[in-house]
């Protein structure tokens, strides 16, 4: 057979496989979060369970152990920072009232003068408003544990995938050579170079963007946390942290937490100082990822455009939910490579080249 033929089937037979693997994702999407959750955490973690099994670290032992730890990481960064968050946004929404006034003090004036029309917010109702908030706020935790008590399946549902989490996440690290090697025997031996070469592409793709997007990631909230704090922002760790998780899409990251630190620094009343503070950190920021951390950490080799990472995400999570989220950046390495493979197959089809495939089978 044709080289350039054997190569179209293949990309063909791949194509079916990828849409067939879809189709089945989009029917067990109810019952996948728990296995996606833990693939995604497998697949983050798998470099260091390696490292230490290359230190004769028995696999299962170096599994436990890295498991253990990502799991008291995640537990010790919610109790440092859920209570702390908690507690901003309750100060937060108290001040909610002076922010209003300091709107009809400083602001309004300026767009009545400009626009010519009289505005004003109403005040009184909204601090009515926050009274009345205050006043019924004891009769919440009864409301919510009734509530919690008719969700009862819920939250047993809930608990149950937090358990099942580590779990899947243990038995993916441990066999996930024997899992590999399986299916290179299942492929046909013709088809094995080329999917191998495919798969490795995949796996260099989304290992560059995710893990060098995490260390973005870290290294954002680390800057923006410490920049806002020097700026003299009084809810600076909240906000950078939140600023540099976001980051992980792309546009959102920046402009969510530069709302939120515009709203910080209003509450603040302190005048011009801590929003001329946010304007440059944030202004610092977009420069430092967009021109250091993003090229050197992440790549632009990769090939995953923000606005193609933002599409996937979005679309993942419209036809799949939260599931589709979690795999949407996997999902798009793949349709990237296999986009690649098909322009490849297409710029050598005989079509492309105006070549009649009779004549060149006979050449």
């Amino acid at each position: 057979m044709n080289p350039d033929r054997a190569d179209h089937l293949q990309t063909a037979a791949w194509a079916v496989v990828g849409l067939a693997l879809l189709g089945l994702f989009y029917l067990l999407s109810p019952i996948l979060t728990p296995f996606a959750v833990a693939a995604v955490f497998a697949y983050i973690c798998d470099p260091a369970v390696n490292w230490m099994v290359s230190r004769r670290v028995p696999r299962p032992l170096a599994v436990l152990l890295v498991i253990l730890a990502m799991g008291a990481a995640l537990t010790l960064l919610v109790l440092m920072f859920a209570p702390l968050v908690y507690r901003e946004i309750v100060v937060l929404i108290a001040r909610l009232p002076e922010l209003f006034e300091m709107l009809n003090e400083r602001l309004m004036p300026l767009l009545a003068a400009h626009l010519g029309t009289e505005l004003r917010l109403d005040t009184e109702s909204i601090k009515g408003w926050m009274t009345e908030y205050r006043d019924t706020a004891q009769d919440l935790l009864p409301s919510l544990l009734s509530r919690a008590r008719e969700g009862g399946l819920a939250l047993v549902a809930i608990a149950a995938n937090l358990v099942l989490i580590p779990i899947v996440m243990f038995y993916l690290l441990q066999e996930w050579p024997r899992v590999i090697a399986a299916l290179q025997q299942a492929i046909p031996r013709p088809m094995l170079p080329r999917t191998q070469r495919i798969v490795g592409d995949i796996d260099r793709v989304l290992s560059e963007f995710l893990r060098g997007q995490l260390s973005v990631m870290l290294l954002l909230a680390i800057f923006y946390s410490i920049g806002l704090w020097i700026a003299g922002l009084k809810f600076a760790l909240p906000v950078g942290v939140i600023t540099g998780l976001l980051a992980f899409i792309p546009f959102v990251g920046f402009g969510g937490g530069l709302l939120l630190a515009i709203l910080a620094a209003l509450l603040q009343g302190e005048g011009w100082t801590p929003l001329i503070g946010v304007a440059v950190v944030f202004g610092i920021g977009q420069l430092l990822e967009s021109y250091v951390l993003t090229p050197y950490l992440v790549g632009e080799r990769i090939g995953l455009h923000p606005l193609a990472v933002i599409f996937a995400l979005m679309a993942f999570g419209q036809l799949f939910g939260f599931v589709g989220m979690l795999v949407a950046l996997p999902a798009s390495a793949a349709i990237l490579v296999g986009l690649r493979e098909v322009r490849e197959a297409w710029f050598a089809s005989p079509v492309y080249r105006g070549r009649d495939p009779a004549r060149s089978d006979e050449d």
